[in-house]
């Protein structure tokens, strides 16, 4: 229970690796706000099941993060229902799987990618960061996508890539400005983790082969929330600052334009 006295708010949460990093850090103890934006039913069983299973206070909050102002609105709420958030984990983010490029995205799917995967995390961070200060400890993730560090391109995934290695460079610089203050800041960067994945154990895909991977098996929400909870980990306070893969190996990234199949 290395957590337990602490808060996290994890957005986007109802579902999918948000909801696999709110277990992990429940079972270490951490008292858990869940948000989630349509999943109103799924946050709110999460939340009960949460409590009930590892005797924590866990709570949902409804707020979309690609509007900038919901993330005033989710804070505040927060903060109202725990009293303190020292763990923010900032998962949710629009992404749009369709292929296609840049010049056949419309005006307002180019605002809500960049509003939900960069400015939402941005507002979120800097309404939290107050109380993190305050008490001296804090810890912040923020999600990324497999070798955002190394910001190449990536055909068709043109905003959703330029939204997240911007988030790449302000987590860095968030790092340096906020370590003085017991503030940790890193970015986790999942593979190709698709559907029920996302909500699986490593224990659930033993045995089972996934040929684009280069360890041959397929990634689960397990492995990314082992990863989130090690960083938030008191002992973890000299880690920060770091883009970290977890893919397996795995490369998403298509550098070669090729036409898209209908």
């Amino acid at each position: 229970m290395e957590l337990q006295g602490k808060t996290a708010l994890i957005t986007g949460s109802a579902k999918g690796l948000g909801k696999r990093a709110a277990a992990e850090l429940a079972r270490l103890g951490c008292d858990i706000v869940l948000n989630y934006r349509s999943s109103g039913a799924e946050a709110d069983e999460l939340a009960r099941r949460l409590a009930q299973q590892y005797r924590v206070r866990a709570t949902a909050v409804e707020a979309d993060i690609a509007d900038p102002g919901d993330t005033g609105k989710l804070a505040e709420e927060a903060l109202k229902l725990s009293g303190s958030v020292d763990i923010l984990v900032n998962n949710a983010g629009p992404f749009i799987r369709e292929r296609r490029v840049f010049a056949d995205y419309n005006d307002e799917e180019i605002i809500s990618l960049l509003h939900g995967n960069l400015l939402g995390a941005m507002l979120l961070d800097r309404k939290l960061l107050p109380g993190m200060r305050r008490s001296g400890w804090g810890r912040i993730i923020h999600f990324g996508f497999g070798h955002a560090m190394e910001g190449r391109a990536w055909p068709h995934r043109a905003v959703y890539a330029a939204a997240k290695t911007g988030l790449v460079s302000f987590t860095k610089t968030l790092a340096v400005e906020e370590g003085e203050h017991g503030i940790t800041v890193n970015m986790v960067c999942p593979g190709d983790i698709r559907g029920d994945f996302k909500e699986k154990s490593i224990a659930d895909v033993d045995g089972m082969r996934d040929p684009d991977s280069p360890l041959g098996r397929p990634g689960t929400g397990e492995d990314v929330a082992r990863v989130i909870s090690f960083l938030c980990l008191p002992q973890s306070d000299f880690l920060t600052g770091n883009i970290i893969d977890v893919t397996g190996g795995f490369d998403p990234i298509r550098t070669s334009i090729k036409p898209v199949q209908p």
